[in-house]
């Protein structure tokens, strides 16, 4: 297929773009390149793209594409929370406009990368499955329900739009968040010694590795039409819900002579949820998730180490939210986090 891949320069695109390209797939990225530069280690090897905010996009951008895969957004609770308005602008209007001309323009399938965050305050201790009431309690979460809801309403005979709620993200990628839980705890852990947890440890979290998301996401775009067509799916495995407190353990096992400190001084996270992830595996025989949480952790520290981690980039250029307030208070983006001309 040729395959449209939004947010191409970004944590997970940067990661997907040649697992794509290996199941011989023709990648077309697009991308605003707002973290294009959030590099730690050698430079990634782009597939050809686009340079466009997702809210300029046209007709032209999807003209002569089989699927399309939809990563880009702004992508956490925290910038989520720093722009309600711009959050619902890019992560709900913009994605349903690009799904609208999509359709127009003939494209098959449409992988959207949703999140389970969309169960927000789920609580309990039973397993989460996709017909769950959704719970967001962030502008972030919420503005992916929303294009949820907007997407089934474009399925038809000929669009098969796919709902993709990937667990919070972890593992290495070239293009590194650093904002995200386990990559946060194991570079703390590493330039400070302490593996720092805020809340009191005790919410639920399901994880998953970026290059199983990037499997899953290739495996759903061959996949039989009747098995994923208008259908929602939680991607990640159940041995990788966890305790934050007990990510922090892994963590220390990761990192020689780490100690855990949980302070508890932002108190329990109404985010607390564990999933149920097999209705991928049913509709995908013979996936399932290769990365499990510790070897996650032993391989990010190991990355970490070897090119060179500071606390300067670990608190700046791999956190999001510090990237857009440098490039704003730089003058190089506008109010509304388009590029200045």
């Amino acid at each position: 297929m040729r395959v449209l891949l939004t947010g191409h320069q970004g944590y997970l695109g940067t990661v997907m773009a040649p697992v794509l390209a290996a199941a011989g797939h023709e990648v077309v990225g697009l991308d605003s390149g707002l973290f294009a530069d959030c590099v730690l280690g050698p430079a990634p090897a782009d597939p050809p793209g686009h340079r466009v905010d997702l809210r300029d996009v046209t007709a032209e951008h999807v003209a002569g594409v089989d699927a399309v895969i939809h990563l880009a957004a702004l992508s956490n609770d925290p910038l989520g929370a720093l722009a309600p308005d711009l959050t619902y602008d890019i992560n709900h209007h913009a994605s349903v406009t690009l799904a609208r001309l999509a359709r127009e323009a003939g494209v098959r399938r449409f992988l959207y990368a949703s999140t389970c965050s969309v169960y927000g305050a789920a609580g309990g201790e039973e397993l989460v499955g996709e017909d769950a009431p959704l719970r967001p309690v962030t502008p972030y979460a919420e503005s992916k329900v929303r294009v949820e809801d907007d997407l089934h309403d474009l399925a038809d005979d000929d669009f098969t739009p796919v709902f993709m709620r990937n667990a919070t993200a972890f593992g290495y990628s070239p293009r590194l968040r650093a904002d995200i839980v386990l990559n946060n705890l194991v570079g703390h852990a590493l330039l400070s010694g302490e593996v720092l947890v805020l809340s009191d440890g005790t919410p639920w979290r399901p994880l998953v590795h970026a290059a199983d998301i990037a499997r899953a996401f290739t495996a759903a775009l061959t996949a039989p039409r009747e098995a994923v067509h208008d259908r929602a799916f939680n991607i990640g495995s159940e041995a990788n819900n966890v305790t934050v407190a007990e990510i922090a353990e892994q963590v220390a096992d990761a990192v020689a002579g780490a100690k855990v400190v949980i302070t508890g001084e932002t108190g329990a996270d109404p985010r607390s949820y564990r999933v149920d992830f097999s209705r991928f595996r049913a509709a995908i025989p013979g996936f399932d998730c290769e990365w499990t949480v510790a070897r996650g952790a032993v391989e990010l520290a190991d990355a970490y180490r070897e090119h060179g981690l500071t606390r300067e980039d670990f608190e700046d250029r791999f956190t999001r939210l510090a990237v857009l307030r440098a490039a704003s208070e730089a003058g190089a983006v506008d109010d509304t986090l388009r590029w200045r001309r």
